[in-house]
């Protein structure tokens, strides 16, 4: 998801797209920050 959005966010600088460029941001931040923040806790669980 952050390659996809860094793609689109330079497709739509170079091109002057500016929902490209938007697009391209959101999808990058949001790609940050599922990677940074742990879903469903940080305890492993072993059985």
């Amino acid at each position: 998801m952050i390659v996809l959005g860094v793609i689109l966010l330079l497709i739509g600088l170079l091109a002057g797209i500016p929902i490209l460029t938007t697009i391209g941001a959101i999808l990058a931040i949001v790609g940050l920050v599922l990677n940074l923040v742990p879903i469903g806790g940080t305890r492993r669980r072993v059985y």
